[in-house]
């Protein structure tokens, strides 16, 4: 059965550990078994780690809030649909990705919100890490210490994505006492600081993939996960950032995240991964990795380094990140996917002979259980996430119960390679970039050589590619944002992705070859289709009648034989005098690093007694 693990707990611990503060604080342990027991013993001191996994699965945490809207907005991924507008020109879902959400957005200002239920998992995490450290014999207990080292990571995943979102937030490492029941925000450093303390220990607690029980599986946490997760950390670290209670990114001033010390230890961390033989890109090639996911079979030791875990019936990955199905039909019962999708600069930002092209962006949805192109405006879908790849068909009509794919191997590399770049030059980082090239184009190696050779002129130019090629290979993963925050290019690069889009509309500069109109015809078997006028330089109309599909008058009601393609103006709110361009939708700041946070809700700002507050940016 599917993520087993996550629902098997005992009422003893989800008393302990699912406790309201407000109830327990310096209370004795209402529990029928007592925290010596339960964290001195490998069974129950496991549990712990689906009580706090529980935080990340809530209905407003990750699963319909998170993984739905951080991340969005950038020139690789955005939020599909732009449509209706309230009296500032925005909905409020839109406004929490264009840069200019307010602290009552109703999305997100509720009590149970990705904010309250990250800092319950906090809680929860604090709670077994303390029992764990006082009962457990984490020394001499092998199975003791991967638990340790389990709840010590996920408590950093939960950091870290707090800090990608809200900046800084506080830094609260104990379990709560009715002294610390209120606290204000700490400055990001505070937090990175531990969570780079933390993450070091817990990759001398927990086992290599397959090395125990526990790691055979990448729903679990394992070594080379802790050791990439370290890596992000400290690239995060010696990057720029928004600091509290200032208005400009900058790079940290504490001498223990200098840029360079933070480079050394994301080299460190990616080559012990590398050199140890225990992850490597996944057999069978690019598609292979996510595949592999909706395989569901969670084997340790290939490309996937961890999965969030979503038990049966829960989570909504492909309900919002995947291709969409208009109706339900054999593969979903659920009529949903594409509510975010590529930048539909995307499309042509990757070479016809890059794999990751077709995986990673799909112009088509399904209509009746066949594929269909999206005509008449500029929706493109993420395909890294699919129905129809699935070994069972999705009978929930809100979830789907795939698991979220949180790290890759990849991404080790080219941490590897930026990092090494930084301290020795390209020169010595070029086989890490080169791998993931070289998967990319398994059937043109004369391009990866030609690619790679200008890519090695000097380390500015090593830098690029490296920039370049986190957008190709990670689109719809959602690690855009905090690279361009951390790169300081977030401004820079969605001034150039306006432009872009402007040229993709227009058919000029670097889009000039790209065809004005878009044909498309069934292949054998009648349930998938096949396109002219997307690849550059097809802008002859073909002349086989084949081309015309039947079916499109009914659902677009346009004319069949001029079928147009995607185009970023077209997504104008219908009827309002004052609508804007796409673009300027996609991002409403011209310097969008001003507000590269959410903010915290109004919600928490009135309950913390006056301690929390926000950036001069918000008030």
């Amino acid at each position: 059965m599917k993520n087993t693990f996550l629902t098997t707990t005992t009422m003893a611990l989800l008393l302990l550990l699912s406790a309201c503060a407000e109830d327990f604080l310096e209370a004795p342990t209402k529990s029928s078994l007592d925290e010596s027991v339960i964290f001195s013993t490998p069974a129950y001191a496991e549990r712990a780690i689906p009580g706090v996994l529980q935080s990340f699965a809530e209905t407003n945490s990750y699963r319909g809030r998170y993984l739905l809207f951080y991340g969005m907005n950038t020139d690789v991924e955005v939020q599909n649909g732009l449509g209706a507008k309230l009296t500032d020109g925005t909905t409020e879902k839109e406004r929490l990705v264009n840069y200019s959400t307010d602290l009552s957005n109703g999305q997100m200002n509720t009590d149970n919100n990705i904010w309250a239920k990250s800092y319950e998992g906090i809680e929860r995490a604090n709670l077994a890490i303390r029992g764990l450290r006082t009962y457990g014999d984490v020394e001499n207990d092998a199975e003791l210490a991967q638990v340790l080292g389990e709840i010590l990571t996920l408590r950093a995943v939960l950091y870290a994505d707090l800090l990608k979102a809200w900046g800084n937030v506080p830094a609260r490492f104990e379990p709560i006492t009715s002294e610390t029941a209120y606290m204000p925000r700490d400055d990001r450093d505070v937090v990175l600081k531990q969570l780079l303390i933390d993450l070091e220990e817990a990759a001398t607690l927990v086992g290599w993939p397959n090395e125990n029980r526990f790691t055979v599986s990448t729903e679990r946490i394992n070594k080379c996960f802790v050791k990439g997760l370290r890596a992000r950390v400290a690239l995060m670290a010696g990057g720029y950032a928004l600091h509290k209670g200032e208005t400009t990114l900058r790079l940290s001033a504490d001498p223990d995240l200098e840029r360079n010390k933070m480079y050394a230890i994301a080299k460190q961390e990616c080559l012990d991964v590398i050199n140890s033989g225990h992850a490597k890109l996944q057999p069978g090639g690019y598609e292979a990795v996510f595949r592999a996911v909706h395989a569901e079979t969670y084997v340790a030791g290939n490309e996937t380094l961890w999965e969030l875990p979503f038990a049966d019936g829960r989570g909504r990955v492909i309900f919002d990140l995947g291709v969409f199905h208009e109706q339900t039909d054999k593969y979903t019962g659920q009529a949903k996917g594409g509510t975010n999708g590529p930048n539909p600069i995307m499309f042509y930002k990757y070479e016809k002979e890059d794999v990751r092209r077709d995986v990673s962006v799909v112009p088509y949805f399904w209509y009746e259980g066949q594929q269909t192109l999206n005509n008449g405006n500029s929706k493109y879908y993420f395909g890294k996430y699919r129905y129809e790849w699935l070994n069972r068909r999705v009978t929930s009509t809100n979830d789907d119960g795939l698991n979220y794919l949180y790290m890759r191997y990849a991404e080790v590399l080219l941490m590897a390679a930026e990092a090494i770049n930084e301290i020795d030059g390209p020169g010595a980082a070029t086989p890490y970039l080169q791998q993931v090239r070289e998967r990319a184009y398994p059937n043109n190696p004369e391009k990866v050589s030609a690619y790679m050779s200008t890519a090695t002129a000097g380390k500015e130019a090593f830098f690029n590619a490296i920039v370049d090629e986190r957008a190709l290979e990670f689109c719809g993963e959602m690690l855009r944002k905090d690279d361009l925050i951390r790169w300081n290019l977030l401004t820079t690069k969605m001034a150039e992705n306006k432009t872009d889009l402007q040229n993709l509309q227009k058919r000029e500069a670097q889009y000039a070859d790209v065809p004005a109109k878009v044909y498309w015809r069934n292949k054998s078997g009648g349930e998938f289709i096949e396109f002219y006028g997307l690849e550059r330089g097809e802008n002859n109309p073909p002349t086989d009648a084949s081309w015309i599909f039947p079916k499109l008058e009914k659902i677009t009601g346009s004319d069949t034989t001029t079928l147009k393609p995607a185009s970023p103006t077209e997504r104008k709110v219908s009827g309002d005098s004052d609508a804007r361009p796409y673009w300027d939708r996609l991002c409403v700041r011209d310097d969008p690093s001003k507000q590269p946070y959410w903010p915290v809700w109004q919600y928490y700002l009135d309950n913390s007694n006056g301690k929390l507050d926000n950036d001069p940016v918000f008030n």
